[in-house]
């Protein structure tokens, strides 16, 4: 099933919305905030993200703008208050694919999802290792046949080792590609290691060089 997020901190908007989404087939998840939509994107990446523009905090444009920084494709469909042609243009250069002007008829929603789920669907650069396929432009690995739910940094760190496979990884340069060189603690890198190895599951993949980093190998 094909998944929808939807973020918008008007509560009647978000139950409209959601409403009509999973009327036609989709997986919906809710968000208030732009918060609460970026962890939503941490713990699975939807197919589609349809995004409220203004809202307290974190707002739309911000959202957009940090999940494009992180590398993540999937589809983003803005939906704003604001039909000036400068409105237009901030929401395309922080990373939307597409811009809806609120009040929208139900149909045009749908038709602008359906597109932008089609453009998701292009085929997608992958890369693999053995039963593992990672897709880059989603994020999202499979082994053996079976989804692995991953979060960003879990899918960034697969990523860098899918890219050198059998060659070791310092934990220096995980910390560099991944966290920007900045981690909350020292050992961040090897605690998601270990949630990686957790979901890949069995056989071990992802091997250890004692005092270096890890490696991706069988």
């Amino acid at each position: 099933m094909s998944t929808v997020l939807v973020v918008d901190d008007d509560a009647p908007i978000l139950r409209m919305l959601q409403r009509t989404l999973a009327a036609e087939g989709y997986g919906v998840e809710i968000a208030a905030d732009g918060g609460a939509a970026l962890a939503a994107v941490e713990r699975s990446v939807p197919d589609v993200l349809v995004l409220d523009v203004a809202m307290p905090g974190v707002d739309g444009l911000a959202v957009c703008r940090r999940l494009r920084d992180k590398g993540l494709g999937m589809p983003i469909l803005l939906l704003t208050a604001r039909d000036a042609v400068s409105d237009r243009v901030a929401g395309l250069d922080a990373g939307a694919d597409d811009y809806l002007v609120k009040p929208f008829a139900a149909e045009e929603l749908l038709a602008r999802v359906r597109a932008l789920h089609r453009r998701g669907k292009e085929p997608p650069e992958t890369l693999a290792y053995g039963d593992l396929v990672f897709e880059v432009s989603s994020r999202r690995a499979r082994r053996a046949g079976s989804t692995l739910r991953l979060s960003a940094r879990e899918a960034d760190l697969l990523e860098l080792m899918l890219r050198n496979p059998e060659q070791v990884i310092p934990r220096d340069l995980a910390l560099a590609r991944v966290w920007g060189g900045h981690a909350t603690t020292p050992n961040a890198v090897d605690r998601y290691i270990s949630y990686l190895r957790r979901k890949l599951g069995e056989p071990p993949l992802i091997q250890t060089v004692r005092g270096v980093g890890f490696m991706l190998a069988r």
